[in-house]
């Protein structure tokens, strides 16, 4: 956990401990950055307000060189705030005031995520929609041959819709697939990294080749074109 917040900062990692995580703390940005490198950790809890470097450039940073989950903090109500956390990488945001139990129950969801298909299974072949790629087995995504870097919550949800092509899928139902069904927030967090995902897959919302959206529902996965 990452947070200047020291008395908050104690009773969360207390809630973590007893729920049986090991648990380190840090309390400014530049060395929530060392000890991610250092611990290699499953899960940050990363506030956006931090002394030295703030948690957007934090988040960033540990992008560079992990891909664990990461749930951002913040004492504001703006908006914007959220969306430049998770454009930046984040999975998932809190805002506080919250509840240690909620913050927990996250921590626990995302570490039920399947990461891989269980050993001695037949791999299947990759998802192919035109020049994109996807390899749910692997987690590797290619277009036009070209690696495309993603982070874990951007992948799950490309996994999700290409699973089901031309089905749609409401923002409900790819949460339940992601974050799990006993998740609780804004649903809308959906928008903001399926907008990530067109960014990277080079597949712009006005001329979708790949995720296209369904009005009043959600999302489906098309068949892509050259």
């Amino acid at each position: 956990m990452i947070d200047d917040e020291r008395p908050l900062a104690g009773i969360v990692a207390s809630y973590l401990s007893r729920a049986g995580f090991d648990t380190s703390l840090a309390f400014t940005g530049p060395d929530g950055v060392r000890s991610a490198k250092e611990l290699d950790p499953d899960v940050i809890i990363l506030d956006l307000g931090l002394p030295g470097i703030d948690g957007i450039e934090v988040c960033r940073q540990i992008r560079l060189s992990s891909d664990c989950y990461i749930l951002m903090l913040t004492a504001r109500a703006d908006e914007v705030d959220k969306l430049i956390g998770l454009s930046v990488g984040a999975d998932d945001y809190l805002t506080k005031p919250f509840s240690p139990r909620e913050l927990v129950a996250r921590v626990n969801t995302v570490l039920r995520r399947p990461r891989r298909h269980a050993h001695g299974t037949q791999a299947a072949p990759p998802r192919e929609f035109g020049r994109l790629r996807v390899d749910a087995e692997g987690r590797d995504v290619w277009v036009d041959d070209e690696p495309v870097g993603l982070t874990r919550t951007e992948f799950d949800i490309l996994d999700a819709l290409s699973a089901r092509p031309n089905t749609a899928l409401s923002r409900r139902q790819i949460i339940d697939a992601v974050w799990g069904a006993g998740w609780v927030g804004d649903d809308h967090v959906v928008d903001v990294h399926v907008a990530n995902l067109r960014r990277k897959l080079d597949d712009p919302p006005a001329d979708p080749r790949y995720i296209l959206t369904v009005r009043g529902v959600g999302y489906r996965m098309g068949p892509g074109r050259s």
